[in-house]
C-alpha cells in the first residue's frame, strides 16, 4: 500500500471494550489501516491493495451506483490466538456506523438481515477535501460469528468552487443568477469557515456595484420533511444576508428567501444529485 501524507485529515477513532489480552498477529507486509478508520479489536490485516479503480456500491433503496476514485481494499481476519469470543455482524456494523455518523457521515444501505454473519453495508462521508464511499462486508464463520471482513474505502476529491467577484457580476448580468455551493454545518444555518471566501467575493461584488440589489435563495435536498427543509433553507439564506450586512452592505439591497426542496436541479435519488440541490442561488432583483 502506498504511503499517503496529508497535512489535514479527519481521523475517526473506533473504541472497543477490551475483552482480554491480545496476542499480536502480524499484518500482511506493507499493509496498514486506512487513515480514516481503525480496525476492530482482535483482527489483523491479511491482505490489502490500493489503486485507482471503480467500485460498485449499493445505496438508497438497494440501488447500485458505480463510483471512481482512489480505492483502498483492506481485508481483516480474526486472530485465533486472542482467546476471546468472535463478534457478530451486527456488532461490527454498529461499531463502524457509530464512528462514521459521529463525524458527519451516514449509512446509505445495509442488507436485509444483520442476524447472519454475511453482511454488507454502505456509508458516505464528506469533508472539505474529499468524499468517502465506504463498503463494509463481513463473512460468516462458525456459529454465525464473523471470522473475516473487508473494508473498501473509495476517495473522491471534493467539488471545489472558486469564485471571483467580477466573474459573478458578469454571470448575473448575463444570466440573471449564479449558483453557489456554500457549506453549512449539517442541519444548521451556520456558514462553515471554508466558504468564507465565497462570502468575501459576494461582498466585493456588491461593494464594486453599489446599485446592484440581489435575492439570496436557499435550496435543500429532499432528506427530511418538506416543512423543515423550507425553514432550513430560509435560515441559510438569511445567514448569507446577515454575513453580508455585517460586512457593511445595506440590508435593503438584499432579500433572503428559502424554497426548501421544491426547486431541485438534479436527481435527489443519488448523493451527487442531492449535493447539487443543496445550494444557494443569487439572483438580480
Amino acid at each position: 500500500m502506498k504511503t499517503i501524507c496529508l497535512k489535514s485529515v479527519l481521523i475517526i477513532s473506533i473504541l472497543f471494550t477490551s475483552a482480554g489480552p491480545l496476542i499480536a498477529q502480524e499484518d500482511a507486509e506493507g499493509c496498514k489501516d486506512h487513515y480514516l478508520l481503525s480496525r476492530l479489536e482482535n483482527f489483523y490485516i491479511s491482505a490489502c491493495e490500493e489503486n485507482y479503480n471503480e467500485l460498485q456500491l449499493r445505496t438508497n433503496n438497494d440501488k447500485t451506483e458505480t463510483k471512481e476514485g482512489n480505492l483502498f481494499n483492506i481485508y481483516y481476519r480474526y486472530n485465533p490466538d486472542a482467546g476471546v469470543k468472535l463478534k457478530s455482524a451486527l456488532q461490527i456494523m454498529k461499531n463502524y456506523e457509530a464512528a462514521i455518523t459521529k463525524n458527519g457521515g451516514k449509512m446509505l444501505y445495509k442488507n436485509a438481515s444483520t442476524l447472519d454473519a454475511d453482511l454488507e453495508a454502505t456509508y458516505y462521508l464528506s469533508t472539505k477535501e474529499k468524499e468517502y464511499w465506504i463498503q463494509l462486508t463481513s463473512f460468516a464463520g462458525t456459529d454465525n460469528a464473523v471470522e473475516a471482513y473487508a473494508l473498501k474505502v473509495l476517495e473522491i476529491e471534493a467539488m471545489k468552487q472558486e469564485v471571483v467577484a467580477s466573474e459573478m457580476y458578469e454571470a448575473i448580468q448575463k444570466d440573471g443568477f449564479i449558483t453557489l455551493y456554500i457549506n453549512f454545518d449539517t442541519g444548521k444555518s451556520t456558514i462553515k469557515q471554508e466558504s468564507q471566501n465565497i462570502i468575501d467575493e459576494l461582498y466585493n461584488m456588491l461593494s464594486a456595484n453599489p446599485t446592484l440589489k440581489i435575492i439570496v435563495e436557499g435550496h435543500t435536498d429532499n432528506v427530511g420533511s418538506s416543512p423543515s427543509n423550507k425553514t432550513l433553507s430560509e435560515q441559510r439564506a438569511l445567514s448569507v444576508k446577515t454575513a453580508l450586512v455585517n460586512k457593511g452592505i445595506p440590508a435593503e439591497r438584499i432579500e433572503a428567501v428559502g424554497y426548501g426542496q421544491d426547486v431541485p436541479v438534479a436527481d435527489n435519488s443519488t448523493e451527487e444529485g442531492r449535493t447539487k440541490n443543496r445550494r444557494v442561488e443569487i439572483k438580480k432583483q
